[in-house]
């Protein structure tokens, strides 16, 4: 299936390839539905093996933020941008002048802030260029690392209880030790979980050993550990034909996004047994923090928001038992009922003006 065939299966409004020559900017930004609202999603930096991969990164995380949107009861629609570059050379000033000039042109259509290799302080210099872009005020106590980890950890405290199981003493085996993944780890240890932990940047790895006496294993191991939760805070995709069989946990809660290869491996894991907590409800902490980020709640506000991940989470697991269906099938459709209403009531407001 080509990029522009995803498009159209995945129903985006917009779809917007960039390539600026002099500046070095080659991105792809994704506008997949508005009905709730302008559309808002991060800006990823990574360096992909094609354009085209590029693209259906991007529509692919941009579908997932409008179900986030929908899923988090946040007034907005679902975009994604990712910048082709290498996030550790990449970021010239030519390059995020160039980046701003279209999100300008854009005039709204789209509103972003940090994703992987864009972080916080990248966010604050783009921010100066352009009006759409925010980013958490400066000595905030919290930022969008921090309340997207708790998040995920209000999640796996729902896990623990479904399982009957505390939480102090959980063993959580965590890909991933970038900023999110690593803010996780402390707020798990701080919890009493016992971790264990992989990444590819053996730095990271060396660092959560000697600062929260984790174990550490060869990262293609990660998948072999025999833990109480698996929670993948990397790459997507991680979820498939080839890992879901070595899996030995009871639960898979994490960070990362498109966490599933394809729907199916959600179908997958419950065969096996395994509890899954759709990865879009889960780090939806990234996106709430929007809020606090355009002033529309305070800090104790966005905590409190984020804190009712796990609930909502764990109303997902109760529907599925009682439709015996995949956690990710009844989010992907009370999505899409929330949408549908949306669409409906803006039918409605359109026929009365």
């Amino acid at each position: 299936m080509t990029a522009l065939e995803l498009a159209r299966e995945l129903g985006h409004e917009e779809v917007v390839v960039v390539q600026d020559r002099a500046a070095g900017l080659q991105a792809v930004i994704a506008i997949h539905d508005t009905s709730l609202g302008p559309a808002v999603g991060g800006t990823r930096m990574r360096l992909y093996p094609s354009l085209d991969e590029a693209v259906v990164d991007a529509l692919r995380l941009a579908r997932a933020m409008t179900y986030k949107a929908a899923m988090a009861d946040v007034a907005r629609g679902g975009g994604k941008a990712v910048i082709v570059a290498d996030p550790a050379r990449g970021k010239t000033r030519a390059l995020l002048g160039a980046y701003a000039s279209v999100l300008n042109r854009l005039g709204g259509r789209f509103h972003t802030g940090c994703d992987m290799g864009f972080d916080t302080r990248d966010a604050a210099v783009l921010a100066r260029l352009s009006k759409h872009v925010s980013h958490t005020p400066t000595g905030a106590a919290v930022d969008t690392a921090d309340l997207a980890a708790l998040g995920v950890l209000e999640s796996v405290r729902a896990a623990a209880s479904w399982l009957d199981l505390p939480l102090s003493g959980l063993h959580v085996a965590v890909q991933g030790l970038g900023q999110l993944g690593y803010r996780l780890c402390k707020q798990l240890r701080a919890e009493g979980a016992r971790l264990t932990v992989a990444d590819v940047d053996e730095a990271r790895a060396s660092r959560a050993r000697e600062e929260l006496g984790a174990t550490v294993v060869a990262p293609e191991a990660i998948y072999d550990v025999e833990a109480d939760v698996f929670s993948p805070n990397a790459a997507g995709g991680v979820l498939n034909d080839a890992t879901i069989p070595r899996l030995r946990c009871r639960a898979v809660i994490g960070g990362a996004n498109e966490q599933l290869l394809l729907p199916h491996h959600g179908v997958a894991l419950r065969a096996r047994g395994v509890l899954y907590g759709p990865d879009y409800v889960v780090n939806a902490g990234g996106l709430l923090s929007l809020l606090f980020e355009l002033g529309e709640t305070d800090e104790a506000g966005i905590v409190e928001r984020v804190k009712a991940i796990g609930p909502r989470v764990r109303s997902i697991w109760e529907r599925a038992r009682e439709e015996s269906a995949s956690p990710h099938e009844v989010a992907d459709r009370t999505a899409e009922e929330r949408l549908a209403a949306a669409r409906a009531s803006r039918k409605r407001r359109a026929r009365e003006d």
